[in-house]
């Protein structure tokens, strides 16, 4: 009679959760800056071109790096065949291009797909040489997906603008494709230019480049969901994710990607990005925190933190990655550190005799964004995570290209090591304390927790080998405190390759200083049309779904105590392909596998086991807990052609969480499957 009163009580608790849930409710959304840029025309020397004169010849007298920057008239219309618009001979061009609708390379082209399937996009070529260390030539390409405009038929503006650091393609005012070149085009001296008069009814060509001026007058009234948000092209997505919460305000730092990791030649071209919110339900974008300006410019991951009453992030150059050692500041670096009795030294930027690399760190003018570079060098390691340990005093732990636990009695003062081998592992490791317990959490796959004490080196776990870590398949996760006692992990998954959507649950302590994680009720998207699918299974049910996203909640209720297993298969249409979800309550066990013909799929490795749950396809996670009795579990799915599959976020007992993203996955039918256990209440509604 107990034991019925207790399911009871918790399938009535379930529903209420789920009617608030489902409820009307507004979730977390993002205000953008605006999208829209003025190029006003000042003093620059300009050439012309219309169609009543289509060729001509022009001369470029400025320097390399002051840039140009090219206004043409454009008629979007439709055409059978490749076409270019605009030709500047071994220089650049401008050109339509039918591709694979299907195929996604690193520009993701069918993240805009057209209603008849046709794939249009409009690139631009630029041949860039380089004298520096190794001369090399080589072609940039940016484009984009014609359907991206919204109002595509007649007139619209097209620039191409080329500075020092960037090459940026916009449309009617609007960022639409750009990277970040390394070399400059080889056009000095007299050039001849054309275009198409079938599609471009004037061009305009400036020497030096006109700087851009965002128009803040006008501002877009799309406001995004935060969770599992990307940037708004086609090819854009969040890496490395860094936070901090200061003045009653939780800071995103992102490394913005675009194609994958691939720009810059392959080196990246990654800097900060930086929103933030003080209620976690409007989320404000501010100005990039480190935008590159310079060609030598790529940046890898570092921390905020705060530094006599002074918000700072710290970051990497990764000079490294473009130009050997010896052009770069790092002999310099190592050799003070190795002459001056293992103290680093203090470098300001000089790229006339040397290209800056290692640690360094920008500061807020106004402790809110408005963040100013310093050129200060400081360490000679390329992913520096500075913070304050749980006495105050300034830290680091050095990432890339050096290790160990370093301290320093101001920033520029010089850093000693303390421990050369601690954190023993990790590329990109955070440091936080809770309560009775410290942390070093780092990259992909290592956790290591101890006691607070006094020395910070000393009395570490490795908590994946014990197999109660809390990766859930965010990369390079972030953990911060905000008000009221709560801890937030922040990160990315990837999709198809480096760089994804940014990502957000919330952490859970227990006594012991275990971690879980659960979803952050401010960003669990909105949900609508809600619908019973089943109140109460017992076997096998499957279930036909038409949504594209969708949050499916249901109750579990072991029937034999501490025995029982359930798999979701989420199906394409032929029933066949997808992904199983399964919770094993027995081994206390959840995991994502292929779906599977047989009752349920093999067990897959966790994180212990040699797994790898940052890669989000195959794994699984052990130790649930609190599985014994009844327990709700919600899953999120969210589909879009950006994502060119199926993201599949779940939630078990408010206490764990993982994810996995499955390419091409279109779900259209859920499967249930059970053994001593029973579902009920499954319910689902629709999300954007």
């Amino acid at each position: 009679m107990k034991q019925v009163l207790i399911i009871t009580i918790f399938l009535l608790i379930s529903i209420f959760s789920f009617s608030q849930s489902s409820a009307k409710y507004e979730s977390g959304k993002m205000e953008l800056l605006s999208p829209y840029f003025l190029f006003p025309e000042k003093d620059e020397i300009k050439y012309s071109l219309d169609m009543n004169s289509t060729q001509d010849k022009f001369t470029n007298r400025k320097e390399a790096g002051e840039g140009f920057t090219i206004k043409l008239r454009v008629n979007f219309q439709q055409f059978d065949k490749d076409m270019t618009i605009l030709d500047i001979p071994d220089v650049m061009n401008l050109q339509f291009r039918k591709v694979d609708s299907i195929f996604r390379d690193r520009q993701n082209y069918p993240a805009f797909p057209a209603k008849d399937g046709s794939l249009i996009v409009l690139e631009s070529n630029i041949t860039l040489n380089t004298s520096i260390e190794k001369p090399f030539r080589k072609v940039m390409t940016i484009g984009f997906p014609l359907t991206m405009i919204p109002e595509l038929k007649g007139e619209h503006e097209v620039i191409l603008n080329f500075t020092k650091a960037q090459f940026i393609m916009y449309v009617d005012g609007k960022i639409v494709d750009g990277d970040f070149p390394i070399g400059f085009p080889n056009w000095f001296g007299e050039r001849t230019w054309r275009i198409n008069p079938e599609y471009v009814e004037a061009a305009k060509i400036f020497f030096p480049a006109i700087n851009p001026e965002r128009d803040a007058s006008r501002r877009s009234n799309y406001r995004p969901e935060v969770q599992y948000w990307t940037p708004a092209w086609h090819n854009a997505w969040v890496g490395d994710v860094t936070t901090i919460y200061y003045n009653g305000r939780y800071h995103v730092f992102y490394l913005f990607d675009r194609r994958h990791h691939s720009s810059k030649f392959g080196v990246g071209g990654h800097y900060f990005e930086h929103f933030s919110t003080k209620d976690f339900k409007t989320w404000v974008e501010h100005e990039a925190a480190t935008p590159i300006e310079e060609q030598w410019e790529t940046f890898g991951t570092g921390t905020p933190f705060v530094y006599d009453n002074k918000l700072y992030i710290s970051y990497g150059l990764h000079t490294s990655r473009i130009f050997p050692d010896e052009m770069t500041l790092t002999p310099d670096l190592l050799d003070y550190y190795y002459n001056n009795n293992g103290k680093t030294g203090f470098f300001k930027k000089d790229v006339k005799k040397k290209f800056p690399s290692g640690s360094t760190y920008s500061i807020s003018k106004n402790g809110l964004s408005n963040f100013e570079k310093t050129n200060n060098i400081f360490h000679f390691c390329e992913n520096p995570s500075v913070f304050t340990d749980s006495n105050g005093k300034l830290m680091l732990f050095a990432n890339y290209r050096s290790k160990g636990t370093w301290t320093s009695n101001s920033l520029d003062g010089g850093w000693y090591c303390i421990n050369k081998d601690l954190p023993d592992g990790g590329d990109c490791t955070f440091y936080f304390k809770w309560g009775n317990y410290e942390y070093i959490i780092g990259g992909f796959v290592n956790l290591w927790r101890k006691t607070k004490g006094n020395n910070i080196t000393e009395g570490w776990r490795d908590i994946v080998k014990e197999g109660t870590d809390f990766y859930n398949g965010i990369g390079v996760p972030s953990i911060t405190e905000i008000d009221n006692g709560r801890f937030l992990m922040a990160g990315w998954i990837p999709i198809r390759g480096w760089g994804g959507p940014f990502i957000l649950h919330e952490l859970v302590q227990f006594p012991d200083g275990r971690i879980g994680t659960k979803w952050m009720k401010e960003l669990i998207p909105e949900a609508r049309n809600s619908k019973t699918l089943g109140d109460k299974i017992i076997n096998e049910a499957l279930f036909p779904v038409k949504e594209k996203s969708f949050l499916l909640t249901f109750n579990v209720n072991p029937i034999n105590s501490g025995k029982g297993k359930l798999g979701v298969s989420l199906l394409s249409n032929n029933k066949g392909s997808g992904c199983e979800f399964q919770i094993d309550i027995e081994n206390a066990l959840a995991q994502y596998s292929n779906s599977t013909q047989e009752k349920f799929a093999s067990r897959e490795k966790s994180l212990r086991q040699g797994g790898a749950p940052h890669l989000v396809g195959n794994y699984s996670i052990e130790n649930l807990i609190e599985i014994n009795k009844p327990f709700l579990v919600r899953m999120l799915i969210k589909n879009t052609p950006k994502l060119g599959g199926s993201i599949i976020d779940s939630e078990i007992a408010g206490k764990r969480t993982l994810i996995t993203y499955r390419a091409d996955l279109d779900i259209q039918n859920l499967l249930f499957k059970l053994e001593d256990v029973e579902i009920t209440n499954i319910q689902l509604s629709e999300i954007d």
